[in-house]
């Protein structure tokens, strides 16, 4: 069993993790928090932080030579599930058809004062 480091300057990484790992064909995404990439700053607003988050995964799913339909598990992490109903509204448009199964928790904090995190399971040769 060999494990792939996904890996690029495309996405950021804030610590001793890989943004990604590959193994037997199951990619799996650590959690994102709603960094802009060319900025380096923290989205507070819930609907934009939703949106990059998503935006970063899709770039790391890129990496790997895969897009948003070869998820097939996220978790998300929100500071207040007062901002469920935005999340999910900016989600499903990520997630048009047949979209991943999912939790969603609130939790009391996140990294860098994040109002959410999401991470991901996708898998390489989803039949569609």
């Amino acid at each position: 069993m060999k494990k792939n480091i996904i890996s690029s300057g495309k996405f950021p990484v804030f610590g001793p993790y890989s943004a990604a790992v590959e193994v037997n064909g199951f990619i799996f995404i650590s959690g994102q928090i709603p960094v802009d990439p060319a900025s380096g700053e923290i989205i507070d607003d819930i609907k934009n932080a939703t949106r990059q988050i998503l935006a970063n995964i899709q770039t790391i799913l890129k990496e790997a030579g895969l897009d948003m339909s070869s998820i097939v598990k996220t978790t998300i992490y929100l500071k207040s599930i007062a901002d469920f109903p935005v999340v999910n509204e900016t989600y499903a448009t990520f997630f048009p058809q047949d979209p991943p199964a999912r939790s969603t928790v609130e939790v009391s904090a996140l990294p860098k004062g994040a109002p959410l995190e999401i991470e991901a399971i996708a898998v390489k040769n989803v039949l569609k």
